[in-house]
């Protein structure tokens, strides 16, 4: 069979494409190793981040580098064959962190971000996913008085984008989260409309049925090669080949090894996250997913228990995991709440796809026709897989587009990289 569109990735990016596609009268085929939600997509915060309208540019300071030196924190680790590696991707992300930069940077990425709420609520009602949402909001802890003041001053300037947020005191914050020991902190930020999802991987696979229920079609496949013909393109997954006109590659971190035999060398560079799920109990449930800002780690309920999530680890795609961050997260979050009994024999690992400039890659390829890009989301491709799925769709349709989608091109690195 001869489809229009093969989506190749079936996390929440690839999977809302093709929901995107299908549901404007093309015919499409959604690849994966793993069915839809079992890889990157499976492990994540849970929150669509509706405040996230800046974006996290690399420490500039020689104070906070030196900090990052000894490898201990748990907001940030690295193994020294990542830096390596990938020393030139992260050379570029270093100068592209500048004030100057960050600062237009910033107003580009939030053209998405604006979106997202909007953009996921056709996918939940088509897929009848409401229950996995919470329009709850999630609530930011801080420990120090300077950084604090200084996510109130952010917080200000983000509510001019329709960010709706409140400062806590341990009082307000005490009285949203009564099992909550707030000793070790000063106050919080409520971000108010932002989303919890129970289950992340259960909203992909409410998405993927959707799909499918629209005359969709996935296959579990791993796709070996993707070749250009005269008529369309190929996709070979094994012994089996697969024909369309367009191809879209939303594969996440395995992206860009998946374009370079076409002559693409998009600078991505992988961050690892660990997460674990403990028995929810009287003692430890909690209304909020909380971010604790200074120790950078997230613990929210989940529909599989309170789930606690690291910070970022450098660490190469098959690099063995390392579970010491995650031990050492646990501490500060077992004086949050009581967490005893793990629910996992093993905690999960997955890793985020980063780009440089900060800013996911979305649109077409520069050497090829009918080729389309939709990675690099980084920690945010939950909360950017409908919006990006628009997008693409907009595209290929030739169609007026949401956003200025050239700030997210890959054309940016043909001069540079």
């Amino acid at each position: 069979m001869r489809y229009d569109v093969i989506v190749v990735g079936a996390g929440i990016v690839g999977t809302s494409i093709a929901w995107h596609l299908q549901k404007n009268n093309a015919q499409v085929l959604l690849l994966d190793k793993k069915l839809p939600g079992e890889e990157t997509s499976y492990g994540n915060a849970g929150i669509i981040t509706r405040e996230a309208v800046n974006t996290k540019p690399f420490p500039r300071s020689v104070k906070e580098i030196f900090s990052v030196l000894p490898n201990n924190r748990t907001d940030i680790r690295y193994r020294w064959s990542a830096i390596y590696g990938f020393q030139r991707p992260l050379f570029q992300y270093w100068l592209h962190s500048s004030p100057k930069n960050v600062e237009v940077i910033d107003k580009e990425w939030a053209t998405l971000i604006e979106h997202c709420t909007n953009e996921h609520e056709p996918l939940i009602k088509a897929a009848g996913a409401e229950a996995l949402v919470s329009k709850i909001s999630w609530i930011e802890l801080h420990r120090h008085s300077i950084a604090f003041e200084k996510a109130i001053s952010k917080a200000v300037k983000a509510a001019e984008q329709g960010v709706e947020y409140q400062v806590l005191s341990l009082v307000a914050l005490q009285a949203l989260e009564l099992n909550l020991n707030v000793t070790d902190y000063i106050g919080g930020i409520h971000w108010k409309n932002s989303w919890q999802i129970k289950n992340p991987s259960r909203l992909v696979k409410a998405y993927a049925k959707s799909f499918a229920a629209m005359a969709g079609e996935i296959k579990q496949l791993t796709v070996t090669d993707i070749m250009q013909m005269a008529e369309g393109w190929q996709v070979v997954c094994g012994d089996d080949t697969y024909v369309c006109q367009h191809v879209v590659i939303a594969a996440g971190p395995w992206s860009a090894e998946l374009i370079k035999p076409l002559g693409y060398n998009i600078p991505m560079f992988p961050m690892r996250g660990y997460h674990q799920h403990f028995k929810i109990t009287p003692k430890n449930a909690l209304s909020h997913s909380l971010f604790d800002v200074d120790e950078g780690f997230v613990m929210g309920a989940m529909e599989q228990g309170i789930r606690v999530t690291t910070g970022a680890e450098m660490a190469n795609l098959d690099a063995p995991k390392k579970f010491d961050q995650l031990e050492a997260v646990l501490t500060h979050a077992r004086k949050l709440v009581p967490l005893e009994d793990a629910v996992e024999a093993e905690s999960w690992c997955g890793t985020r796809p980063c780009m440089p400039d900060m800013k996911p890659v979305i649109g077409p390829a520069s050497k090829h026709d009918n080729l389309w890009f939709a990675f690099g989301h980084a920690h945010q491709g939950l909360t950017l897989g409908p919006v990006t799925g628009r997008l693409i769709e907009e595209m290929i349709h030739n169609k007026p587009l949401l956003i200025d989608a050239k700030p997210f091109s890959s054309h940016r690195f043909t001069a540079s990289f």
